[in-house]
């Protein structure tokens, strides 16, 4: 039985004062739920503090990025070691924004998926079409490639430490264009179809597959239902504590306060 995993993805957003603020409700409003799993990945500058923040609760703590090198001269950069250190349990590798505004490449970041394994980190892999490509029919083809090559090379001892969070593009932000729980649905059936392919059915069936395409409290429930979506990353909703809990909520099947 799959645990759902819901995950908030802060993004460039907040100040000290707001991420000891946003983590301190957070850990508050999970108090000793222990029926999924919950992450928060703050900024790179708040990790430290957001983690001692969560030391005894049921929050972990997750980044939002590494570099594929556990030291050396690469000037801005975090490593695998760095974000262990700092008691970081998770890490969100392949994030569309990354893909698409830093063009970060499928092989890049297939060597950052495999160093974050072998550190020991759990990886969140990111994958999902534009509009471009779901209206070209080639979504499914999108999908297969980044599955293919960003997880080549990793063993299969490795799978119980990694989940993939769907991310269609065209609905991250976009009030035009949500994704519909069918949707949804149907993508993370093609994942978990290639994920059988790539490595066997067992895994497939134990593969933990979010979906990350603008999770509001209001559309949480009809999408944390649906058969093969196990969870979310949640981006926007994320910053404000009072949202994300109750998509934590929506997550493990406990109404919101009336």
């Amino acid at each position: 039985m799959r645990q759902k995993f819901v995950v908030g993805n802060w993004k460039m957003h907040t100040t000290v004062a707001e991420a000891e603020q946003l983590a301190t409700a957070i850990v508050e409003g999970i108090g000793n739920e222990d029926r999924g799993r919950v992450a928060v990945c703050p900024p790179f500058p708040y990790l430290a503090l957001v983690g001692e923040i969560l030391k005894g609760s049921r929050v972990a703590l997750g980044a939002q990025n590494l570099y594929p090198e556990a030291e050396g001269a690469f000037t801005g950069e975090v490593s695998p070691t760095m974000l262990l250190d700092l008691g970081c349990q998770y890490v969100i590798l392949g994030h569309s924004e990354r893909r698409h505004k830093l063009c970060e490449s499928d092989l890049f970041i297939n060597q950052k998926v495999r160093v974050a394994l072998a550190a020991g980190l759990e990886v969140i892999l990111c994958v999902g079409e534009t509009l471009d490509q779901r209206n070209g029919d080639q979504a499914e083809a999108v999908l297969d490639r980044q599955l293919g090559h960003g997880l080549a090379g990793v063993s299969a001892q490795a799978l119980a430490r990694l989940s993939v969070a769907y991310e269609p593009v065209w609905a991250i932000g976009n009030i035009a264009h949500h994704a519909t729980p069918q949707q949804a649905q149907d993508a993370h059936a093609i994942i978990r179809r290639r994920f059988g392919q790539l490595f066997d059915e067992e895994s497939a069936r134990a593969l933990v597959i979010q979906y990350g395409g603008s999770v509001e409290p209001e559309n949480a429930a009809a999408l944390l239902s649906r058969p093969g979506v196990d969870g979310a990353l949640v981006g926007g909703a994320s910053l404000n504590a009072a949202a994300f809990l109750a998509i934590v909520r929506a997550g493990v099947g406990e109404p919101g306060p009336r």
